[in-house]
């Protein structure tokens, strides 16, 4: 999903939130946490059906009765965090809002810091100009880090991820990747000494890394590269997936019934699924339907469900495209990024208008 809309989204939330004071209330403490429910905690993105405030208040209430958490997936706001740790920035504010908008709806929050495009993740997402896009570059491993300490001190993630698809850069960069690896391990040791109950991990597209994708595939098909995951190795205190399988296969009936499971023999420590998810109607090229999203969420659940630790689906409601791709427009977003959130847009556990589709319920019976 793109951070700039929702965070523009979510910049009208503010006026509301603080009662017109111009900053934000304080975030209200969950009466029970999630977290205390010991079982694996399910929960999406916060992104609403339509470009309007009343749609992202909706889209909360709606995350809070078939979730509980929300995935928070923050750009990085370079030139603020440059300097130093402690700095204004819009971009707090505007996280601090949706934390107030996840514990009124009794949700916990996922936070991932991102430095990639969510809809490119082979570059980087809002470089200040003259900027060098390479985590060799000084200035970008000084915010990077200076702001994902400002979350940890601000917010106190219980789960911290520190970049998302990270294998995507890695095949498309591979002289640079070792510049992030290092910035990460760095980042890694700084959070722990901070708060050492943190959890931190980076996220691996999982088609990708089966080598199921042609343009960069690195072996044969199912052949795993594991080794883009264990390069992190002891760092990673669980393992982190997204899996979009209908760019791969017919049907979600389709799905391989070992096509997850190979985790489960790789690693002993926790899994997790931060993005993913299947479309219900044909998009492009590749086909969709109701049943094959009820096949997919069967798929995760039956091959590594009692291995999550959390489980995020992308959407819990499809949006509108054309209300997004005009906001897009009047805020100067790309043809390719417009249409790359269109594959997406059939993706959601209900219609834009909220009625369900017959996976939502096959999610509820997951969390009871």
């Amino acid at each position: 999903m793109n951070r700039k809309l929702l965070a523009a989204l979510l910049a009208l939330a503010l006026v509301t939130l603080a009662c017109g004071s111009g900053t934000p209330g304080p975030i209200p403490t969950l009466e029970s946490s999630p977290y205390d429910l010991g079982r694996t905690l399910y929960g999406f993105f916060p992104s609403p059906p339509e470009v309007s405030l009343q749609s992202v208040m909706d889209t909360y209430a709606a995350i809070g009765q078939h979730g509980d958490v929300v995935l928070l997936q923050q750009a990085i706001p370079w030139e603020d965090f440059v300097a130093g740790a402690d700095g204004e920035s819009a971009a707090v504010t505007d996280i601090h809002n949706q934390y107030i908008l996840a514990h009124q709806n009794g949700l916990e929050v996922v936070f991932v810091v991102d430095p990639l495009n969510g809809l490119n993740r082979r570059e980087f997402q809002g470089l200040p100009a003259g900027w060098e896009a390479s985590f060799a570059n000084p200035d970008v491993r000084a915010a990077f880090t200076n702001f994902t300490l400002r979350i940890v001190r601000e917010f106190h993630p219980k789960y911290l991820g520190l970049a998302s698809e990270i294998n995507t850069y890695h095949d498309t960069h591979p002289d640079d990747f070792p510049n992030f690896l290092s910035l990460y391990n760095e980042t890694y040791a700084l959070v722990k000494a901070e708060a050492p109950e943190t959890q931190i991990f980076v996220t691996f597209q999982w088609e990708e890394l089966n080598n199921l994708m042609p343009s960069v595939a690195q072996g044969d098909p199912y052949d795993i590269n594991w080794d883009q995951i264990e390069q992190f190795e002891p760092n990673l205190d669980l393992w982190v997936i997204s899996s979009y399988p209908f760019v791969i296969f017919q049907s979600g009936a389709d799905i391989p019934a070992d096509y997850y499971s190979p985790l489960l023999a790789r690693t002993a420590k926790p899994l997790a699924v931060a993005e993913g998810g299947y479309t219900s109607e044909p998009v492009g090229p590749f086909p969709g339907d109701p049943q094959s999203q009820v096949d997919y969420l069967n798929a995760i659940h039956a091959q590594i469900g009692g291995r999550l630790a959390f489980w995020i689906y992308l959407l819990i409601n499809d949006f509108n495209l054309d209300s997004y791709a005009s906001f897009m427009q009047q805020n100067g977003q790309n043809g390719s990024d417009i249409n790359t959130l269109g594959m997406f847009a059939s993706v959601g556990l209900t219609e834009a208008d909220r009625t369900p589709k017959p996976a939502l319920a096959v999610w509820d019976s997951f969390r009871k």
